[in-house]
């Protein structure tokens, strides 16, 4: 599907979609309890389709009505081969729950999950008796438990997502675990992580994140657990207020553990005007200036800030393009070719740095690169360029929020 956008004043109030990552961990949360855990505001993207799936398939018994889902958990495989989609979140979150089972299961997916990395996992797991082998590192694995703990290292340099799923799986295993992790990322998806498993009644103490003190033999306590809105999909429209008029968007709780509440930081940087309530965010356009972000530990967010930054008097400096190679697409290149192709200077050649500076946005035929989050910031890009922007498989907003192109249209207004 392809989708062309107008210029146009964004103007209007929407309720932020569910939270993806709360919604993958809850589900792995709920299979791994003894019980039934009721799951409510599960609207789905397809990341969440498939962790529930990989759930399924894994033993979990799943009944919905509306967007509230049942979940009775209990390990107990029911085919040899798991699906885990295009979300890098499921593949590093059910590879260590896989690893509980005493039988060889698979791992798989589809699109660019196949081409981002994996390797890290499997030493570790290793290491705690479970076997693995993967395709040179990359997927398919092949994995066979059960995991016990122990005593291991992590490198926590190219996601915390691997750290996630060790967090959630060690837990229920007999002996306790110390984790050591080196050079940890993203260290608020891990406080989200603790989080969620506080709810569960599951304990994991840390010394300034780099070391996990991980009792075993803890139990999961079945719960009702409401998905929190998603300040990731959040992001880009709050950012559609800030250039073109006022958005205001339910849902959305400022005291969030989500890494990318930050957006706020950033907007107020620029000079946006912010009202927050308890569960909601207003932005409002002002004069835009050029801001200075590091964006190291909610590496999400820069493709929202490229689209603030191209509407900001000045060229602004986003730090933490390492984080950006192995996403959806390699999205500090994507990011500057998409703002290029519609006029805006980028600079990515500075080392772990992306320079934008804002002007004019000229209507031009861009790629999604089939990445949600590129598609996203172009869209909202459109609302501030001389004419319309084209946006090719611009489909690729399903696997995180299917709703953005109705809220897209909700918010934005012909001038």
């Amino acid at each position: 599907m392809n989708k062309t956008i107008q210029r146009g004043k964004a103007g209007g109030a929407i309720t932020a979609p569910p939270s993806k990552s709360y919604a993958q961990r809850a589900v792995a949360a709920a299979l791994l309890c003894k019980g039934e855990t009721t799951l409510t505001n599960m609207i789905l993207c397809n990341d969440t389709r498939a962790a529930l799936q990989v759930a399924a398939d894994l033993g979990a018994s799943i009944s919905s009505d509306g967007n509230t889902y049942t979940i009775r958990g209990g390990l107990n495989p029911k085919c040899a081969s798991l699906n885990i989609g295009e979300s890098g979140l499921a593949t590093r979150l059910f590879t260590p729950i896989t690893a509980l089972c005493d039988k060889e299961i698979t791992l798989s997916g589809t699109g660019s999950i196949m081409k981002r990395p994996i390797a890290m996992m499997e030493g570790p797991l290793n290491a705690l008796g479970a076997h693995t082998s993967s395709n040179d590192g990359y997927l398919p694995i092949r994995i066979c438990g059960p995991m016990h703990g122990g005593n291991i290292t992590v490198d926590g340099s190219l996601s915390s997502q691997f750290i996630t799923g060790l967090l959630m799986t060690l837990p229920t295993v007999e002996q306790d675990t110390i984790l050591t992790v080196e050079n940890l990322r993203s260290r608020p998806y891990i406080d989200m992580t603790i989080g969620l498993l506080k709810e569960f009644d599951i304990d994991i103490q840390h010394n300034d994140y780099q070391q996990f003190y991980i009792k075993g033999g803890q139990q999961y306590r079945p719960i009702r657990y409401n998905i929190e809105g998603d300040w990731s999909g959040a992001s880009c429209l709050l950012v559609a207020g800030a250039v073109s008029g006022e958005v205001t968007i339910h849902n959305l709780n400022p005291l969030s553990l989500q890494a990318d509440t930050a957006i706020i930081d950033a907007l107020t940087r620029a000079g946006a005007e912010i009202i927050t309530t308890t569960d909601s965010v207003t932005v409002r356009k002002n004069k835009l200036h050029a801001f200075q972000f590091d964006a190291t530990h909610c590496p999400d967010l820069f493709p929202a800030l490229a689209a603030l930054a191209a509407n900001c008097e000045g060229t602004s400096t986003i730090r933490g393009t390492h984080r950006l190679t192995h996403k959806e697409s390699n999205r500090a290149q994507t990011i500057a070719d998409t703002f290029t192709r519609m006029g805006i200077q980028t600079d990515i050649e500075t080392d772990d740095l992306m320079q934008i500076t804002g002007g004019p946005i000229h209507s031009a035929t861009v790629e999604s690169y089939n990445d949600h989050r590129i598609a996203m910031a172009a869209a909202v890009s459109a609302l501030t360029c001389d004419n319309q922007i084209t946006i090719l498989n611009a489909n690729a907003v399903d696997k995180s929020y299917p709703e953005f192109w109705e809220d897209l249209d909700t918010l934005s207004h012909p001038i």
